[in-house]
């Protein structure tokens, strides 16, 4: 399916990996260019080199504020203009409230919640500017159900904090034109969730979950964030939208 992005110039963080790999796709076939960023820029050259000549690659570790705005200031260089912002990155917690270190606690926030606020925080004035902007935010059905099949304690708070973050830019956003969403995907089959696929009884414990029956496709959930992040989208803001295989079915 193809989303307009004719023209439009769009970040896309965690690029390298399965969903932010199909959704920086998505963009260049809907016309658009996307700055991509990986957490290395041996990964990113890589993933650039292989969608052609409108990706263009940046690194950056996004719980890292100094080095989220040095970085989002050379693209805002490079590329005069930015409509889009998607957040994509993160990492998992699997481990149990017993087992839960504060390093890893503090870890995990610092990268799934303070990373979208850093990156945020760095395009907000911009957008402002150039009156308006999206963002579209990557969490999880962890956040909506405290966790349960993969990520837990520590990965289902984030996430929680992250819809919220996410309501409270789209009130906040939409004087100015800012539209913010976020997208909630249950078990995908990516490099996050290889741990889980390794393990028969557990993945099938998993998918028992899954009204569906099924993982997610990484390229099915970029359809909902392609939705969220082009024009279509023009009367939707501060959804938290489930893409979970009929999960959450929240009303």
């Amino acid at each position: 399916m193809r989303y307009d992005y004719d023209g439009k110039n769009v970040i896309v963080t965690g690029a390298t990996g399965g969903i932010g790999k199909e959704v920086a796709k998505g963009i260049i076939a809907g016309g658009g260019s996307v700055a991509l960023i990986g957490l290395t820029l041996d990964e990113a050259n890589q993933v650039a080199a292989e969608l052609g000549e409108h990706a263009h690659p940046y690194a950056m570790d996004q719980s890292n504020r100094a080095a989220v705005d040095a970085v989002f200031q050379q693209i805002l260089d490079d590329f005069g203009r930015i409509d889009v912002l998607i957040n994509v990155a993160g990492i998992i917690s699997a481990k149990s409230f017993d087992e839960l270190s504060p390093a890893e606690w503090d870890r995990t926030l610092a990268v799934n919640l303070t990373g979208p606020f850093n990156t945020v925080h760095a395009i907000w004035e911009h957008f402002k500017s150039n009156g308006g902007g999206r963002i579209v935010n990557v969490s999880s059905v962890a956040g909506k159900i405290g966790g349960g099949l993969l990520g837990t304690t520590a990965y289902a708070s984030s996430k929680a904090g992250l819809n919220g973050f996410t309501k409270a830019i789209a009130k906040e956003g939409a004087k100015y034109g800012i539209y913010a969403n976020a997208v909630c995907p249950s078990f995908t089959h990516t490099g996050m969730t290889a741990a889980l696929e390794a393990d028969p009884e557990k993945r099938q414990r998993v998918l028992n979950m899954i009204p569906l029956g099924r993982g997610a496709a990484p390229a099915e959930i970029a359809q909902m964030i392609l939705f969220f992040g082009c024009d279509a989208a023009s009367f939707i803001t501060g959804e938290i939208g489930d893409c979970d295989g009929g999960i959450v079915m929240d009303g």
